[in-house]
């Protein structure tokens, strides 16, 4: 089935156009970038398998665009689109965040880096540069692997915080396992680079670890 075959009153287009985005159910949503199903499985009913092998919208937000090729009936031109929605989704995040200081949202700034770092399958430590009124200045995925005091280089930070002018930092970095929960390796990093960068004169204002549909906080856990 696809949407055209779907009475009237019930076809996502219409019915958003009608009441609003916020009027259609996850799935329904999603069958507008589809816009088709499969032999024997109507387009709402492809959608609500997505939503569902990907953990609901958040977790497909989140997922590595390779991941959906595994999707029956997703085709290069529907991965394509789903790709774009992601991507704008980081943009405008990113966008909001260098206009604002990032203590005025930090529910937002766990949301971006939940699109950037969550669904990455193996450990990426990543630095939000941010100017002296705290605005995203730039987000660098800086190391990659595991992440021990041998493999993340607080040189390399330091240098590049100066490089670009800034007055602090966020560290981030995920947990593909998918659990948050800080390790003391975690806890013993981040004080050595807080270390290094102070000797610059720039704070680290949080480090967040990302793990599947949470991100857990140094600063809001008292460990910084």
């Amino acid at each position: 089935m696809v949407l055209k075959d779907i009475p009237p009153d019930a076809r996502p287009r219409e019915k958003l156009l009608a009441h609003g985005p916020a009027a259609l159910a996850d799935a329904e949503l999603i069958a507008l970038l589809l816009r088709t199903g499969l032999p024997g499985v109507s387009v709402l009913q492809l959608a609500q398998q997505m939503l569902d092998r990907f953990g609901g919208i958040t977790g497909l937000l989140h997922t590595d665009v390779a991941h959906l090729k595994d999707v029956k009936g997703l085709g290069p031109a529907k991965r394509a689109e789903m790709a774009a929605v992601i991507e704008i989704a980081r943009r405008a995040l990113a966008q909001e965040l260098k206009q604002r200081p990032v203590f005025d949202a930090p529910p937002k700034v766990k949301q971006y880096l939940q699109l950037q770092l969550g669904a990455r399958e193996h450990e990426v430590f990543a630095v939000m540069f941010l100017d002296a009124q705290s605005r995203l200045v730039r987000f660098e995925e800086m190391f990659r692997g595991t992440l021990t005091q041998a493999s993340v280089y607080p040189r390399e930070v330091a240098k590049r915080a100066l490089e670009l002018g800034c007055a602090a930092v966020i560290l981030a970095h995920n947990h593909p396992s998918g659990a948050a929960e800080p390790s003391r390796a975690d806890e013993y990093l981040t004080q050595t680079l807080k270390s290094a960068l102070q000797l610059i004169d720039v704070r680290v204002l949080d480090h967040l670890v990302v793990g599947h549909g949470e991100v857990i906080s140094f600063a809001e856990r008292g460990l910084l």
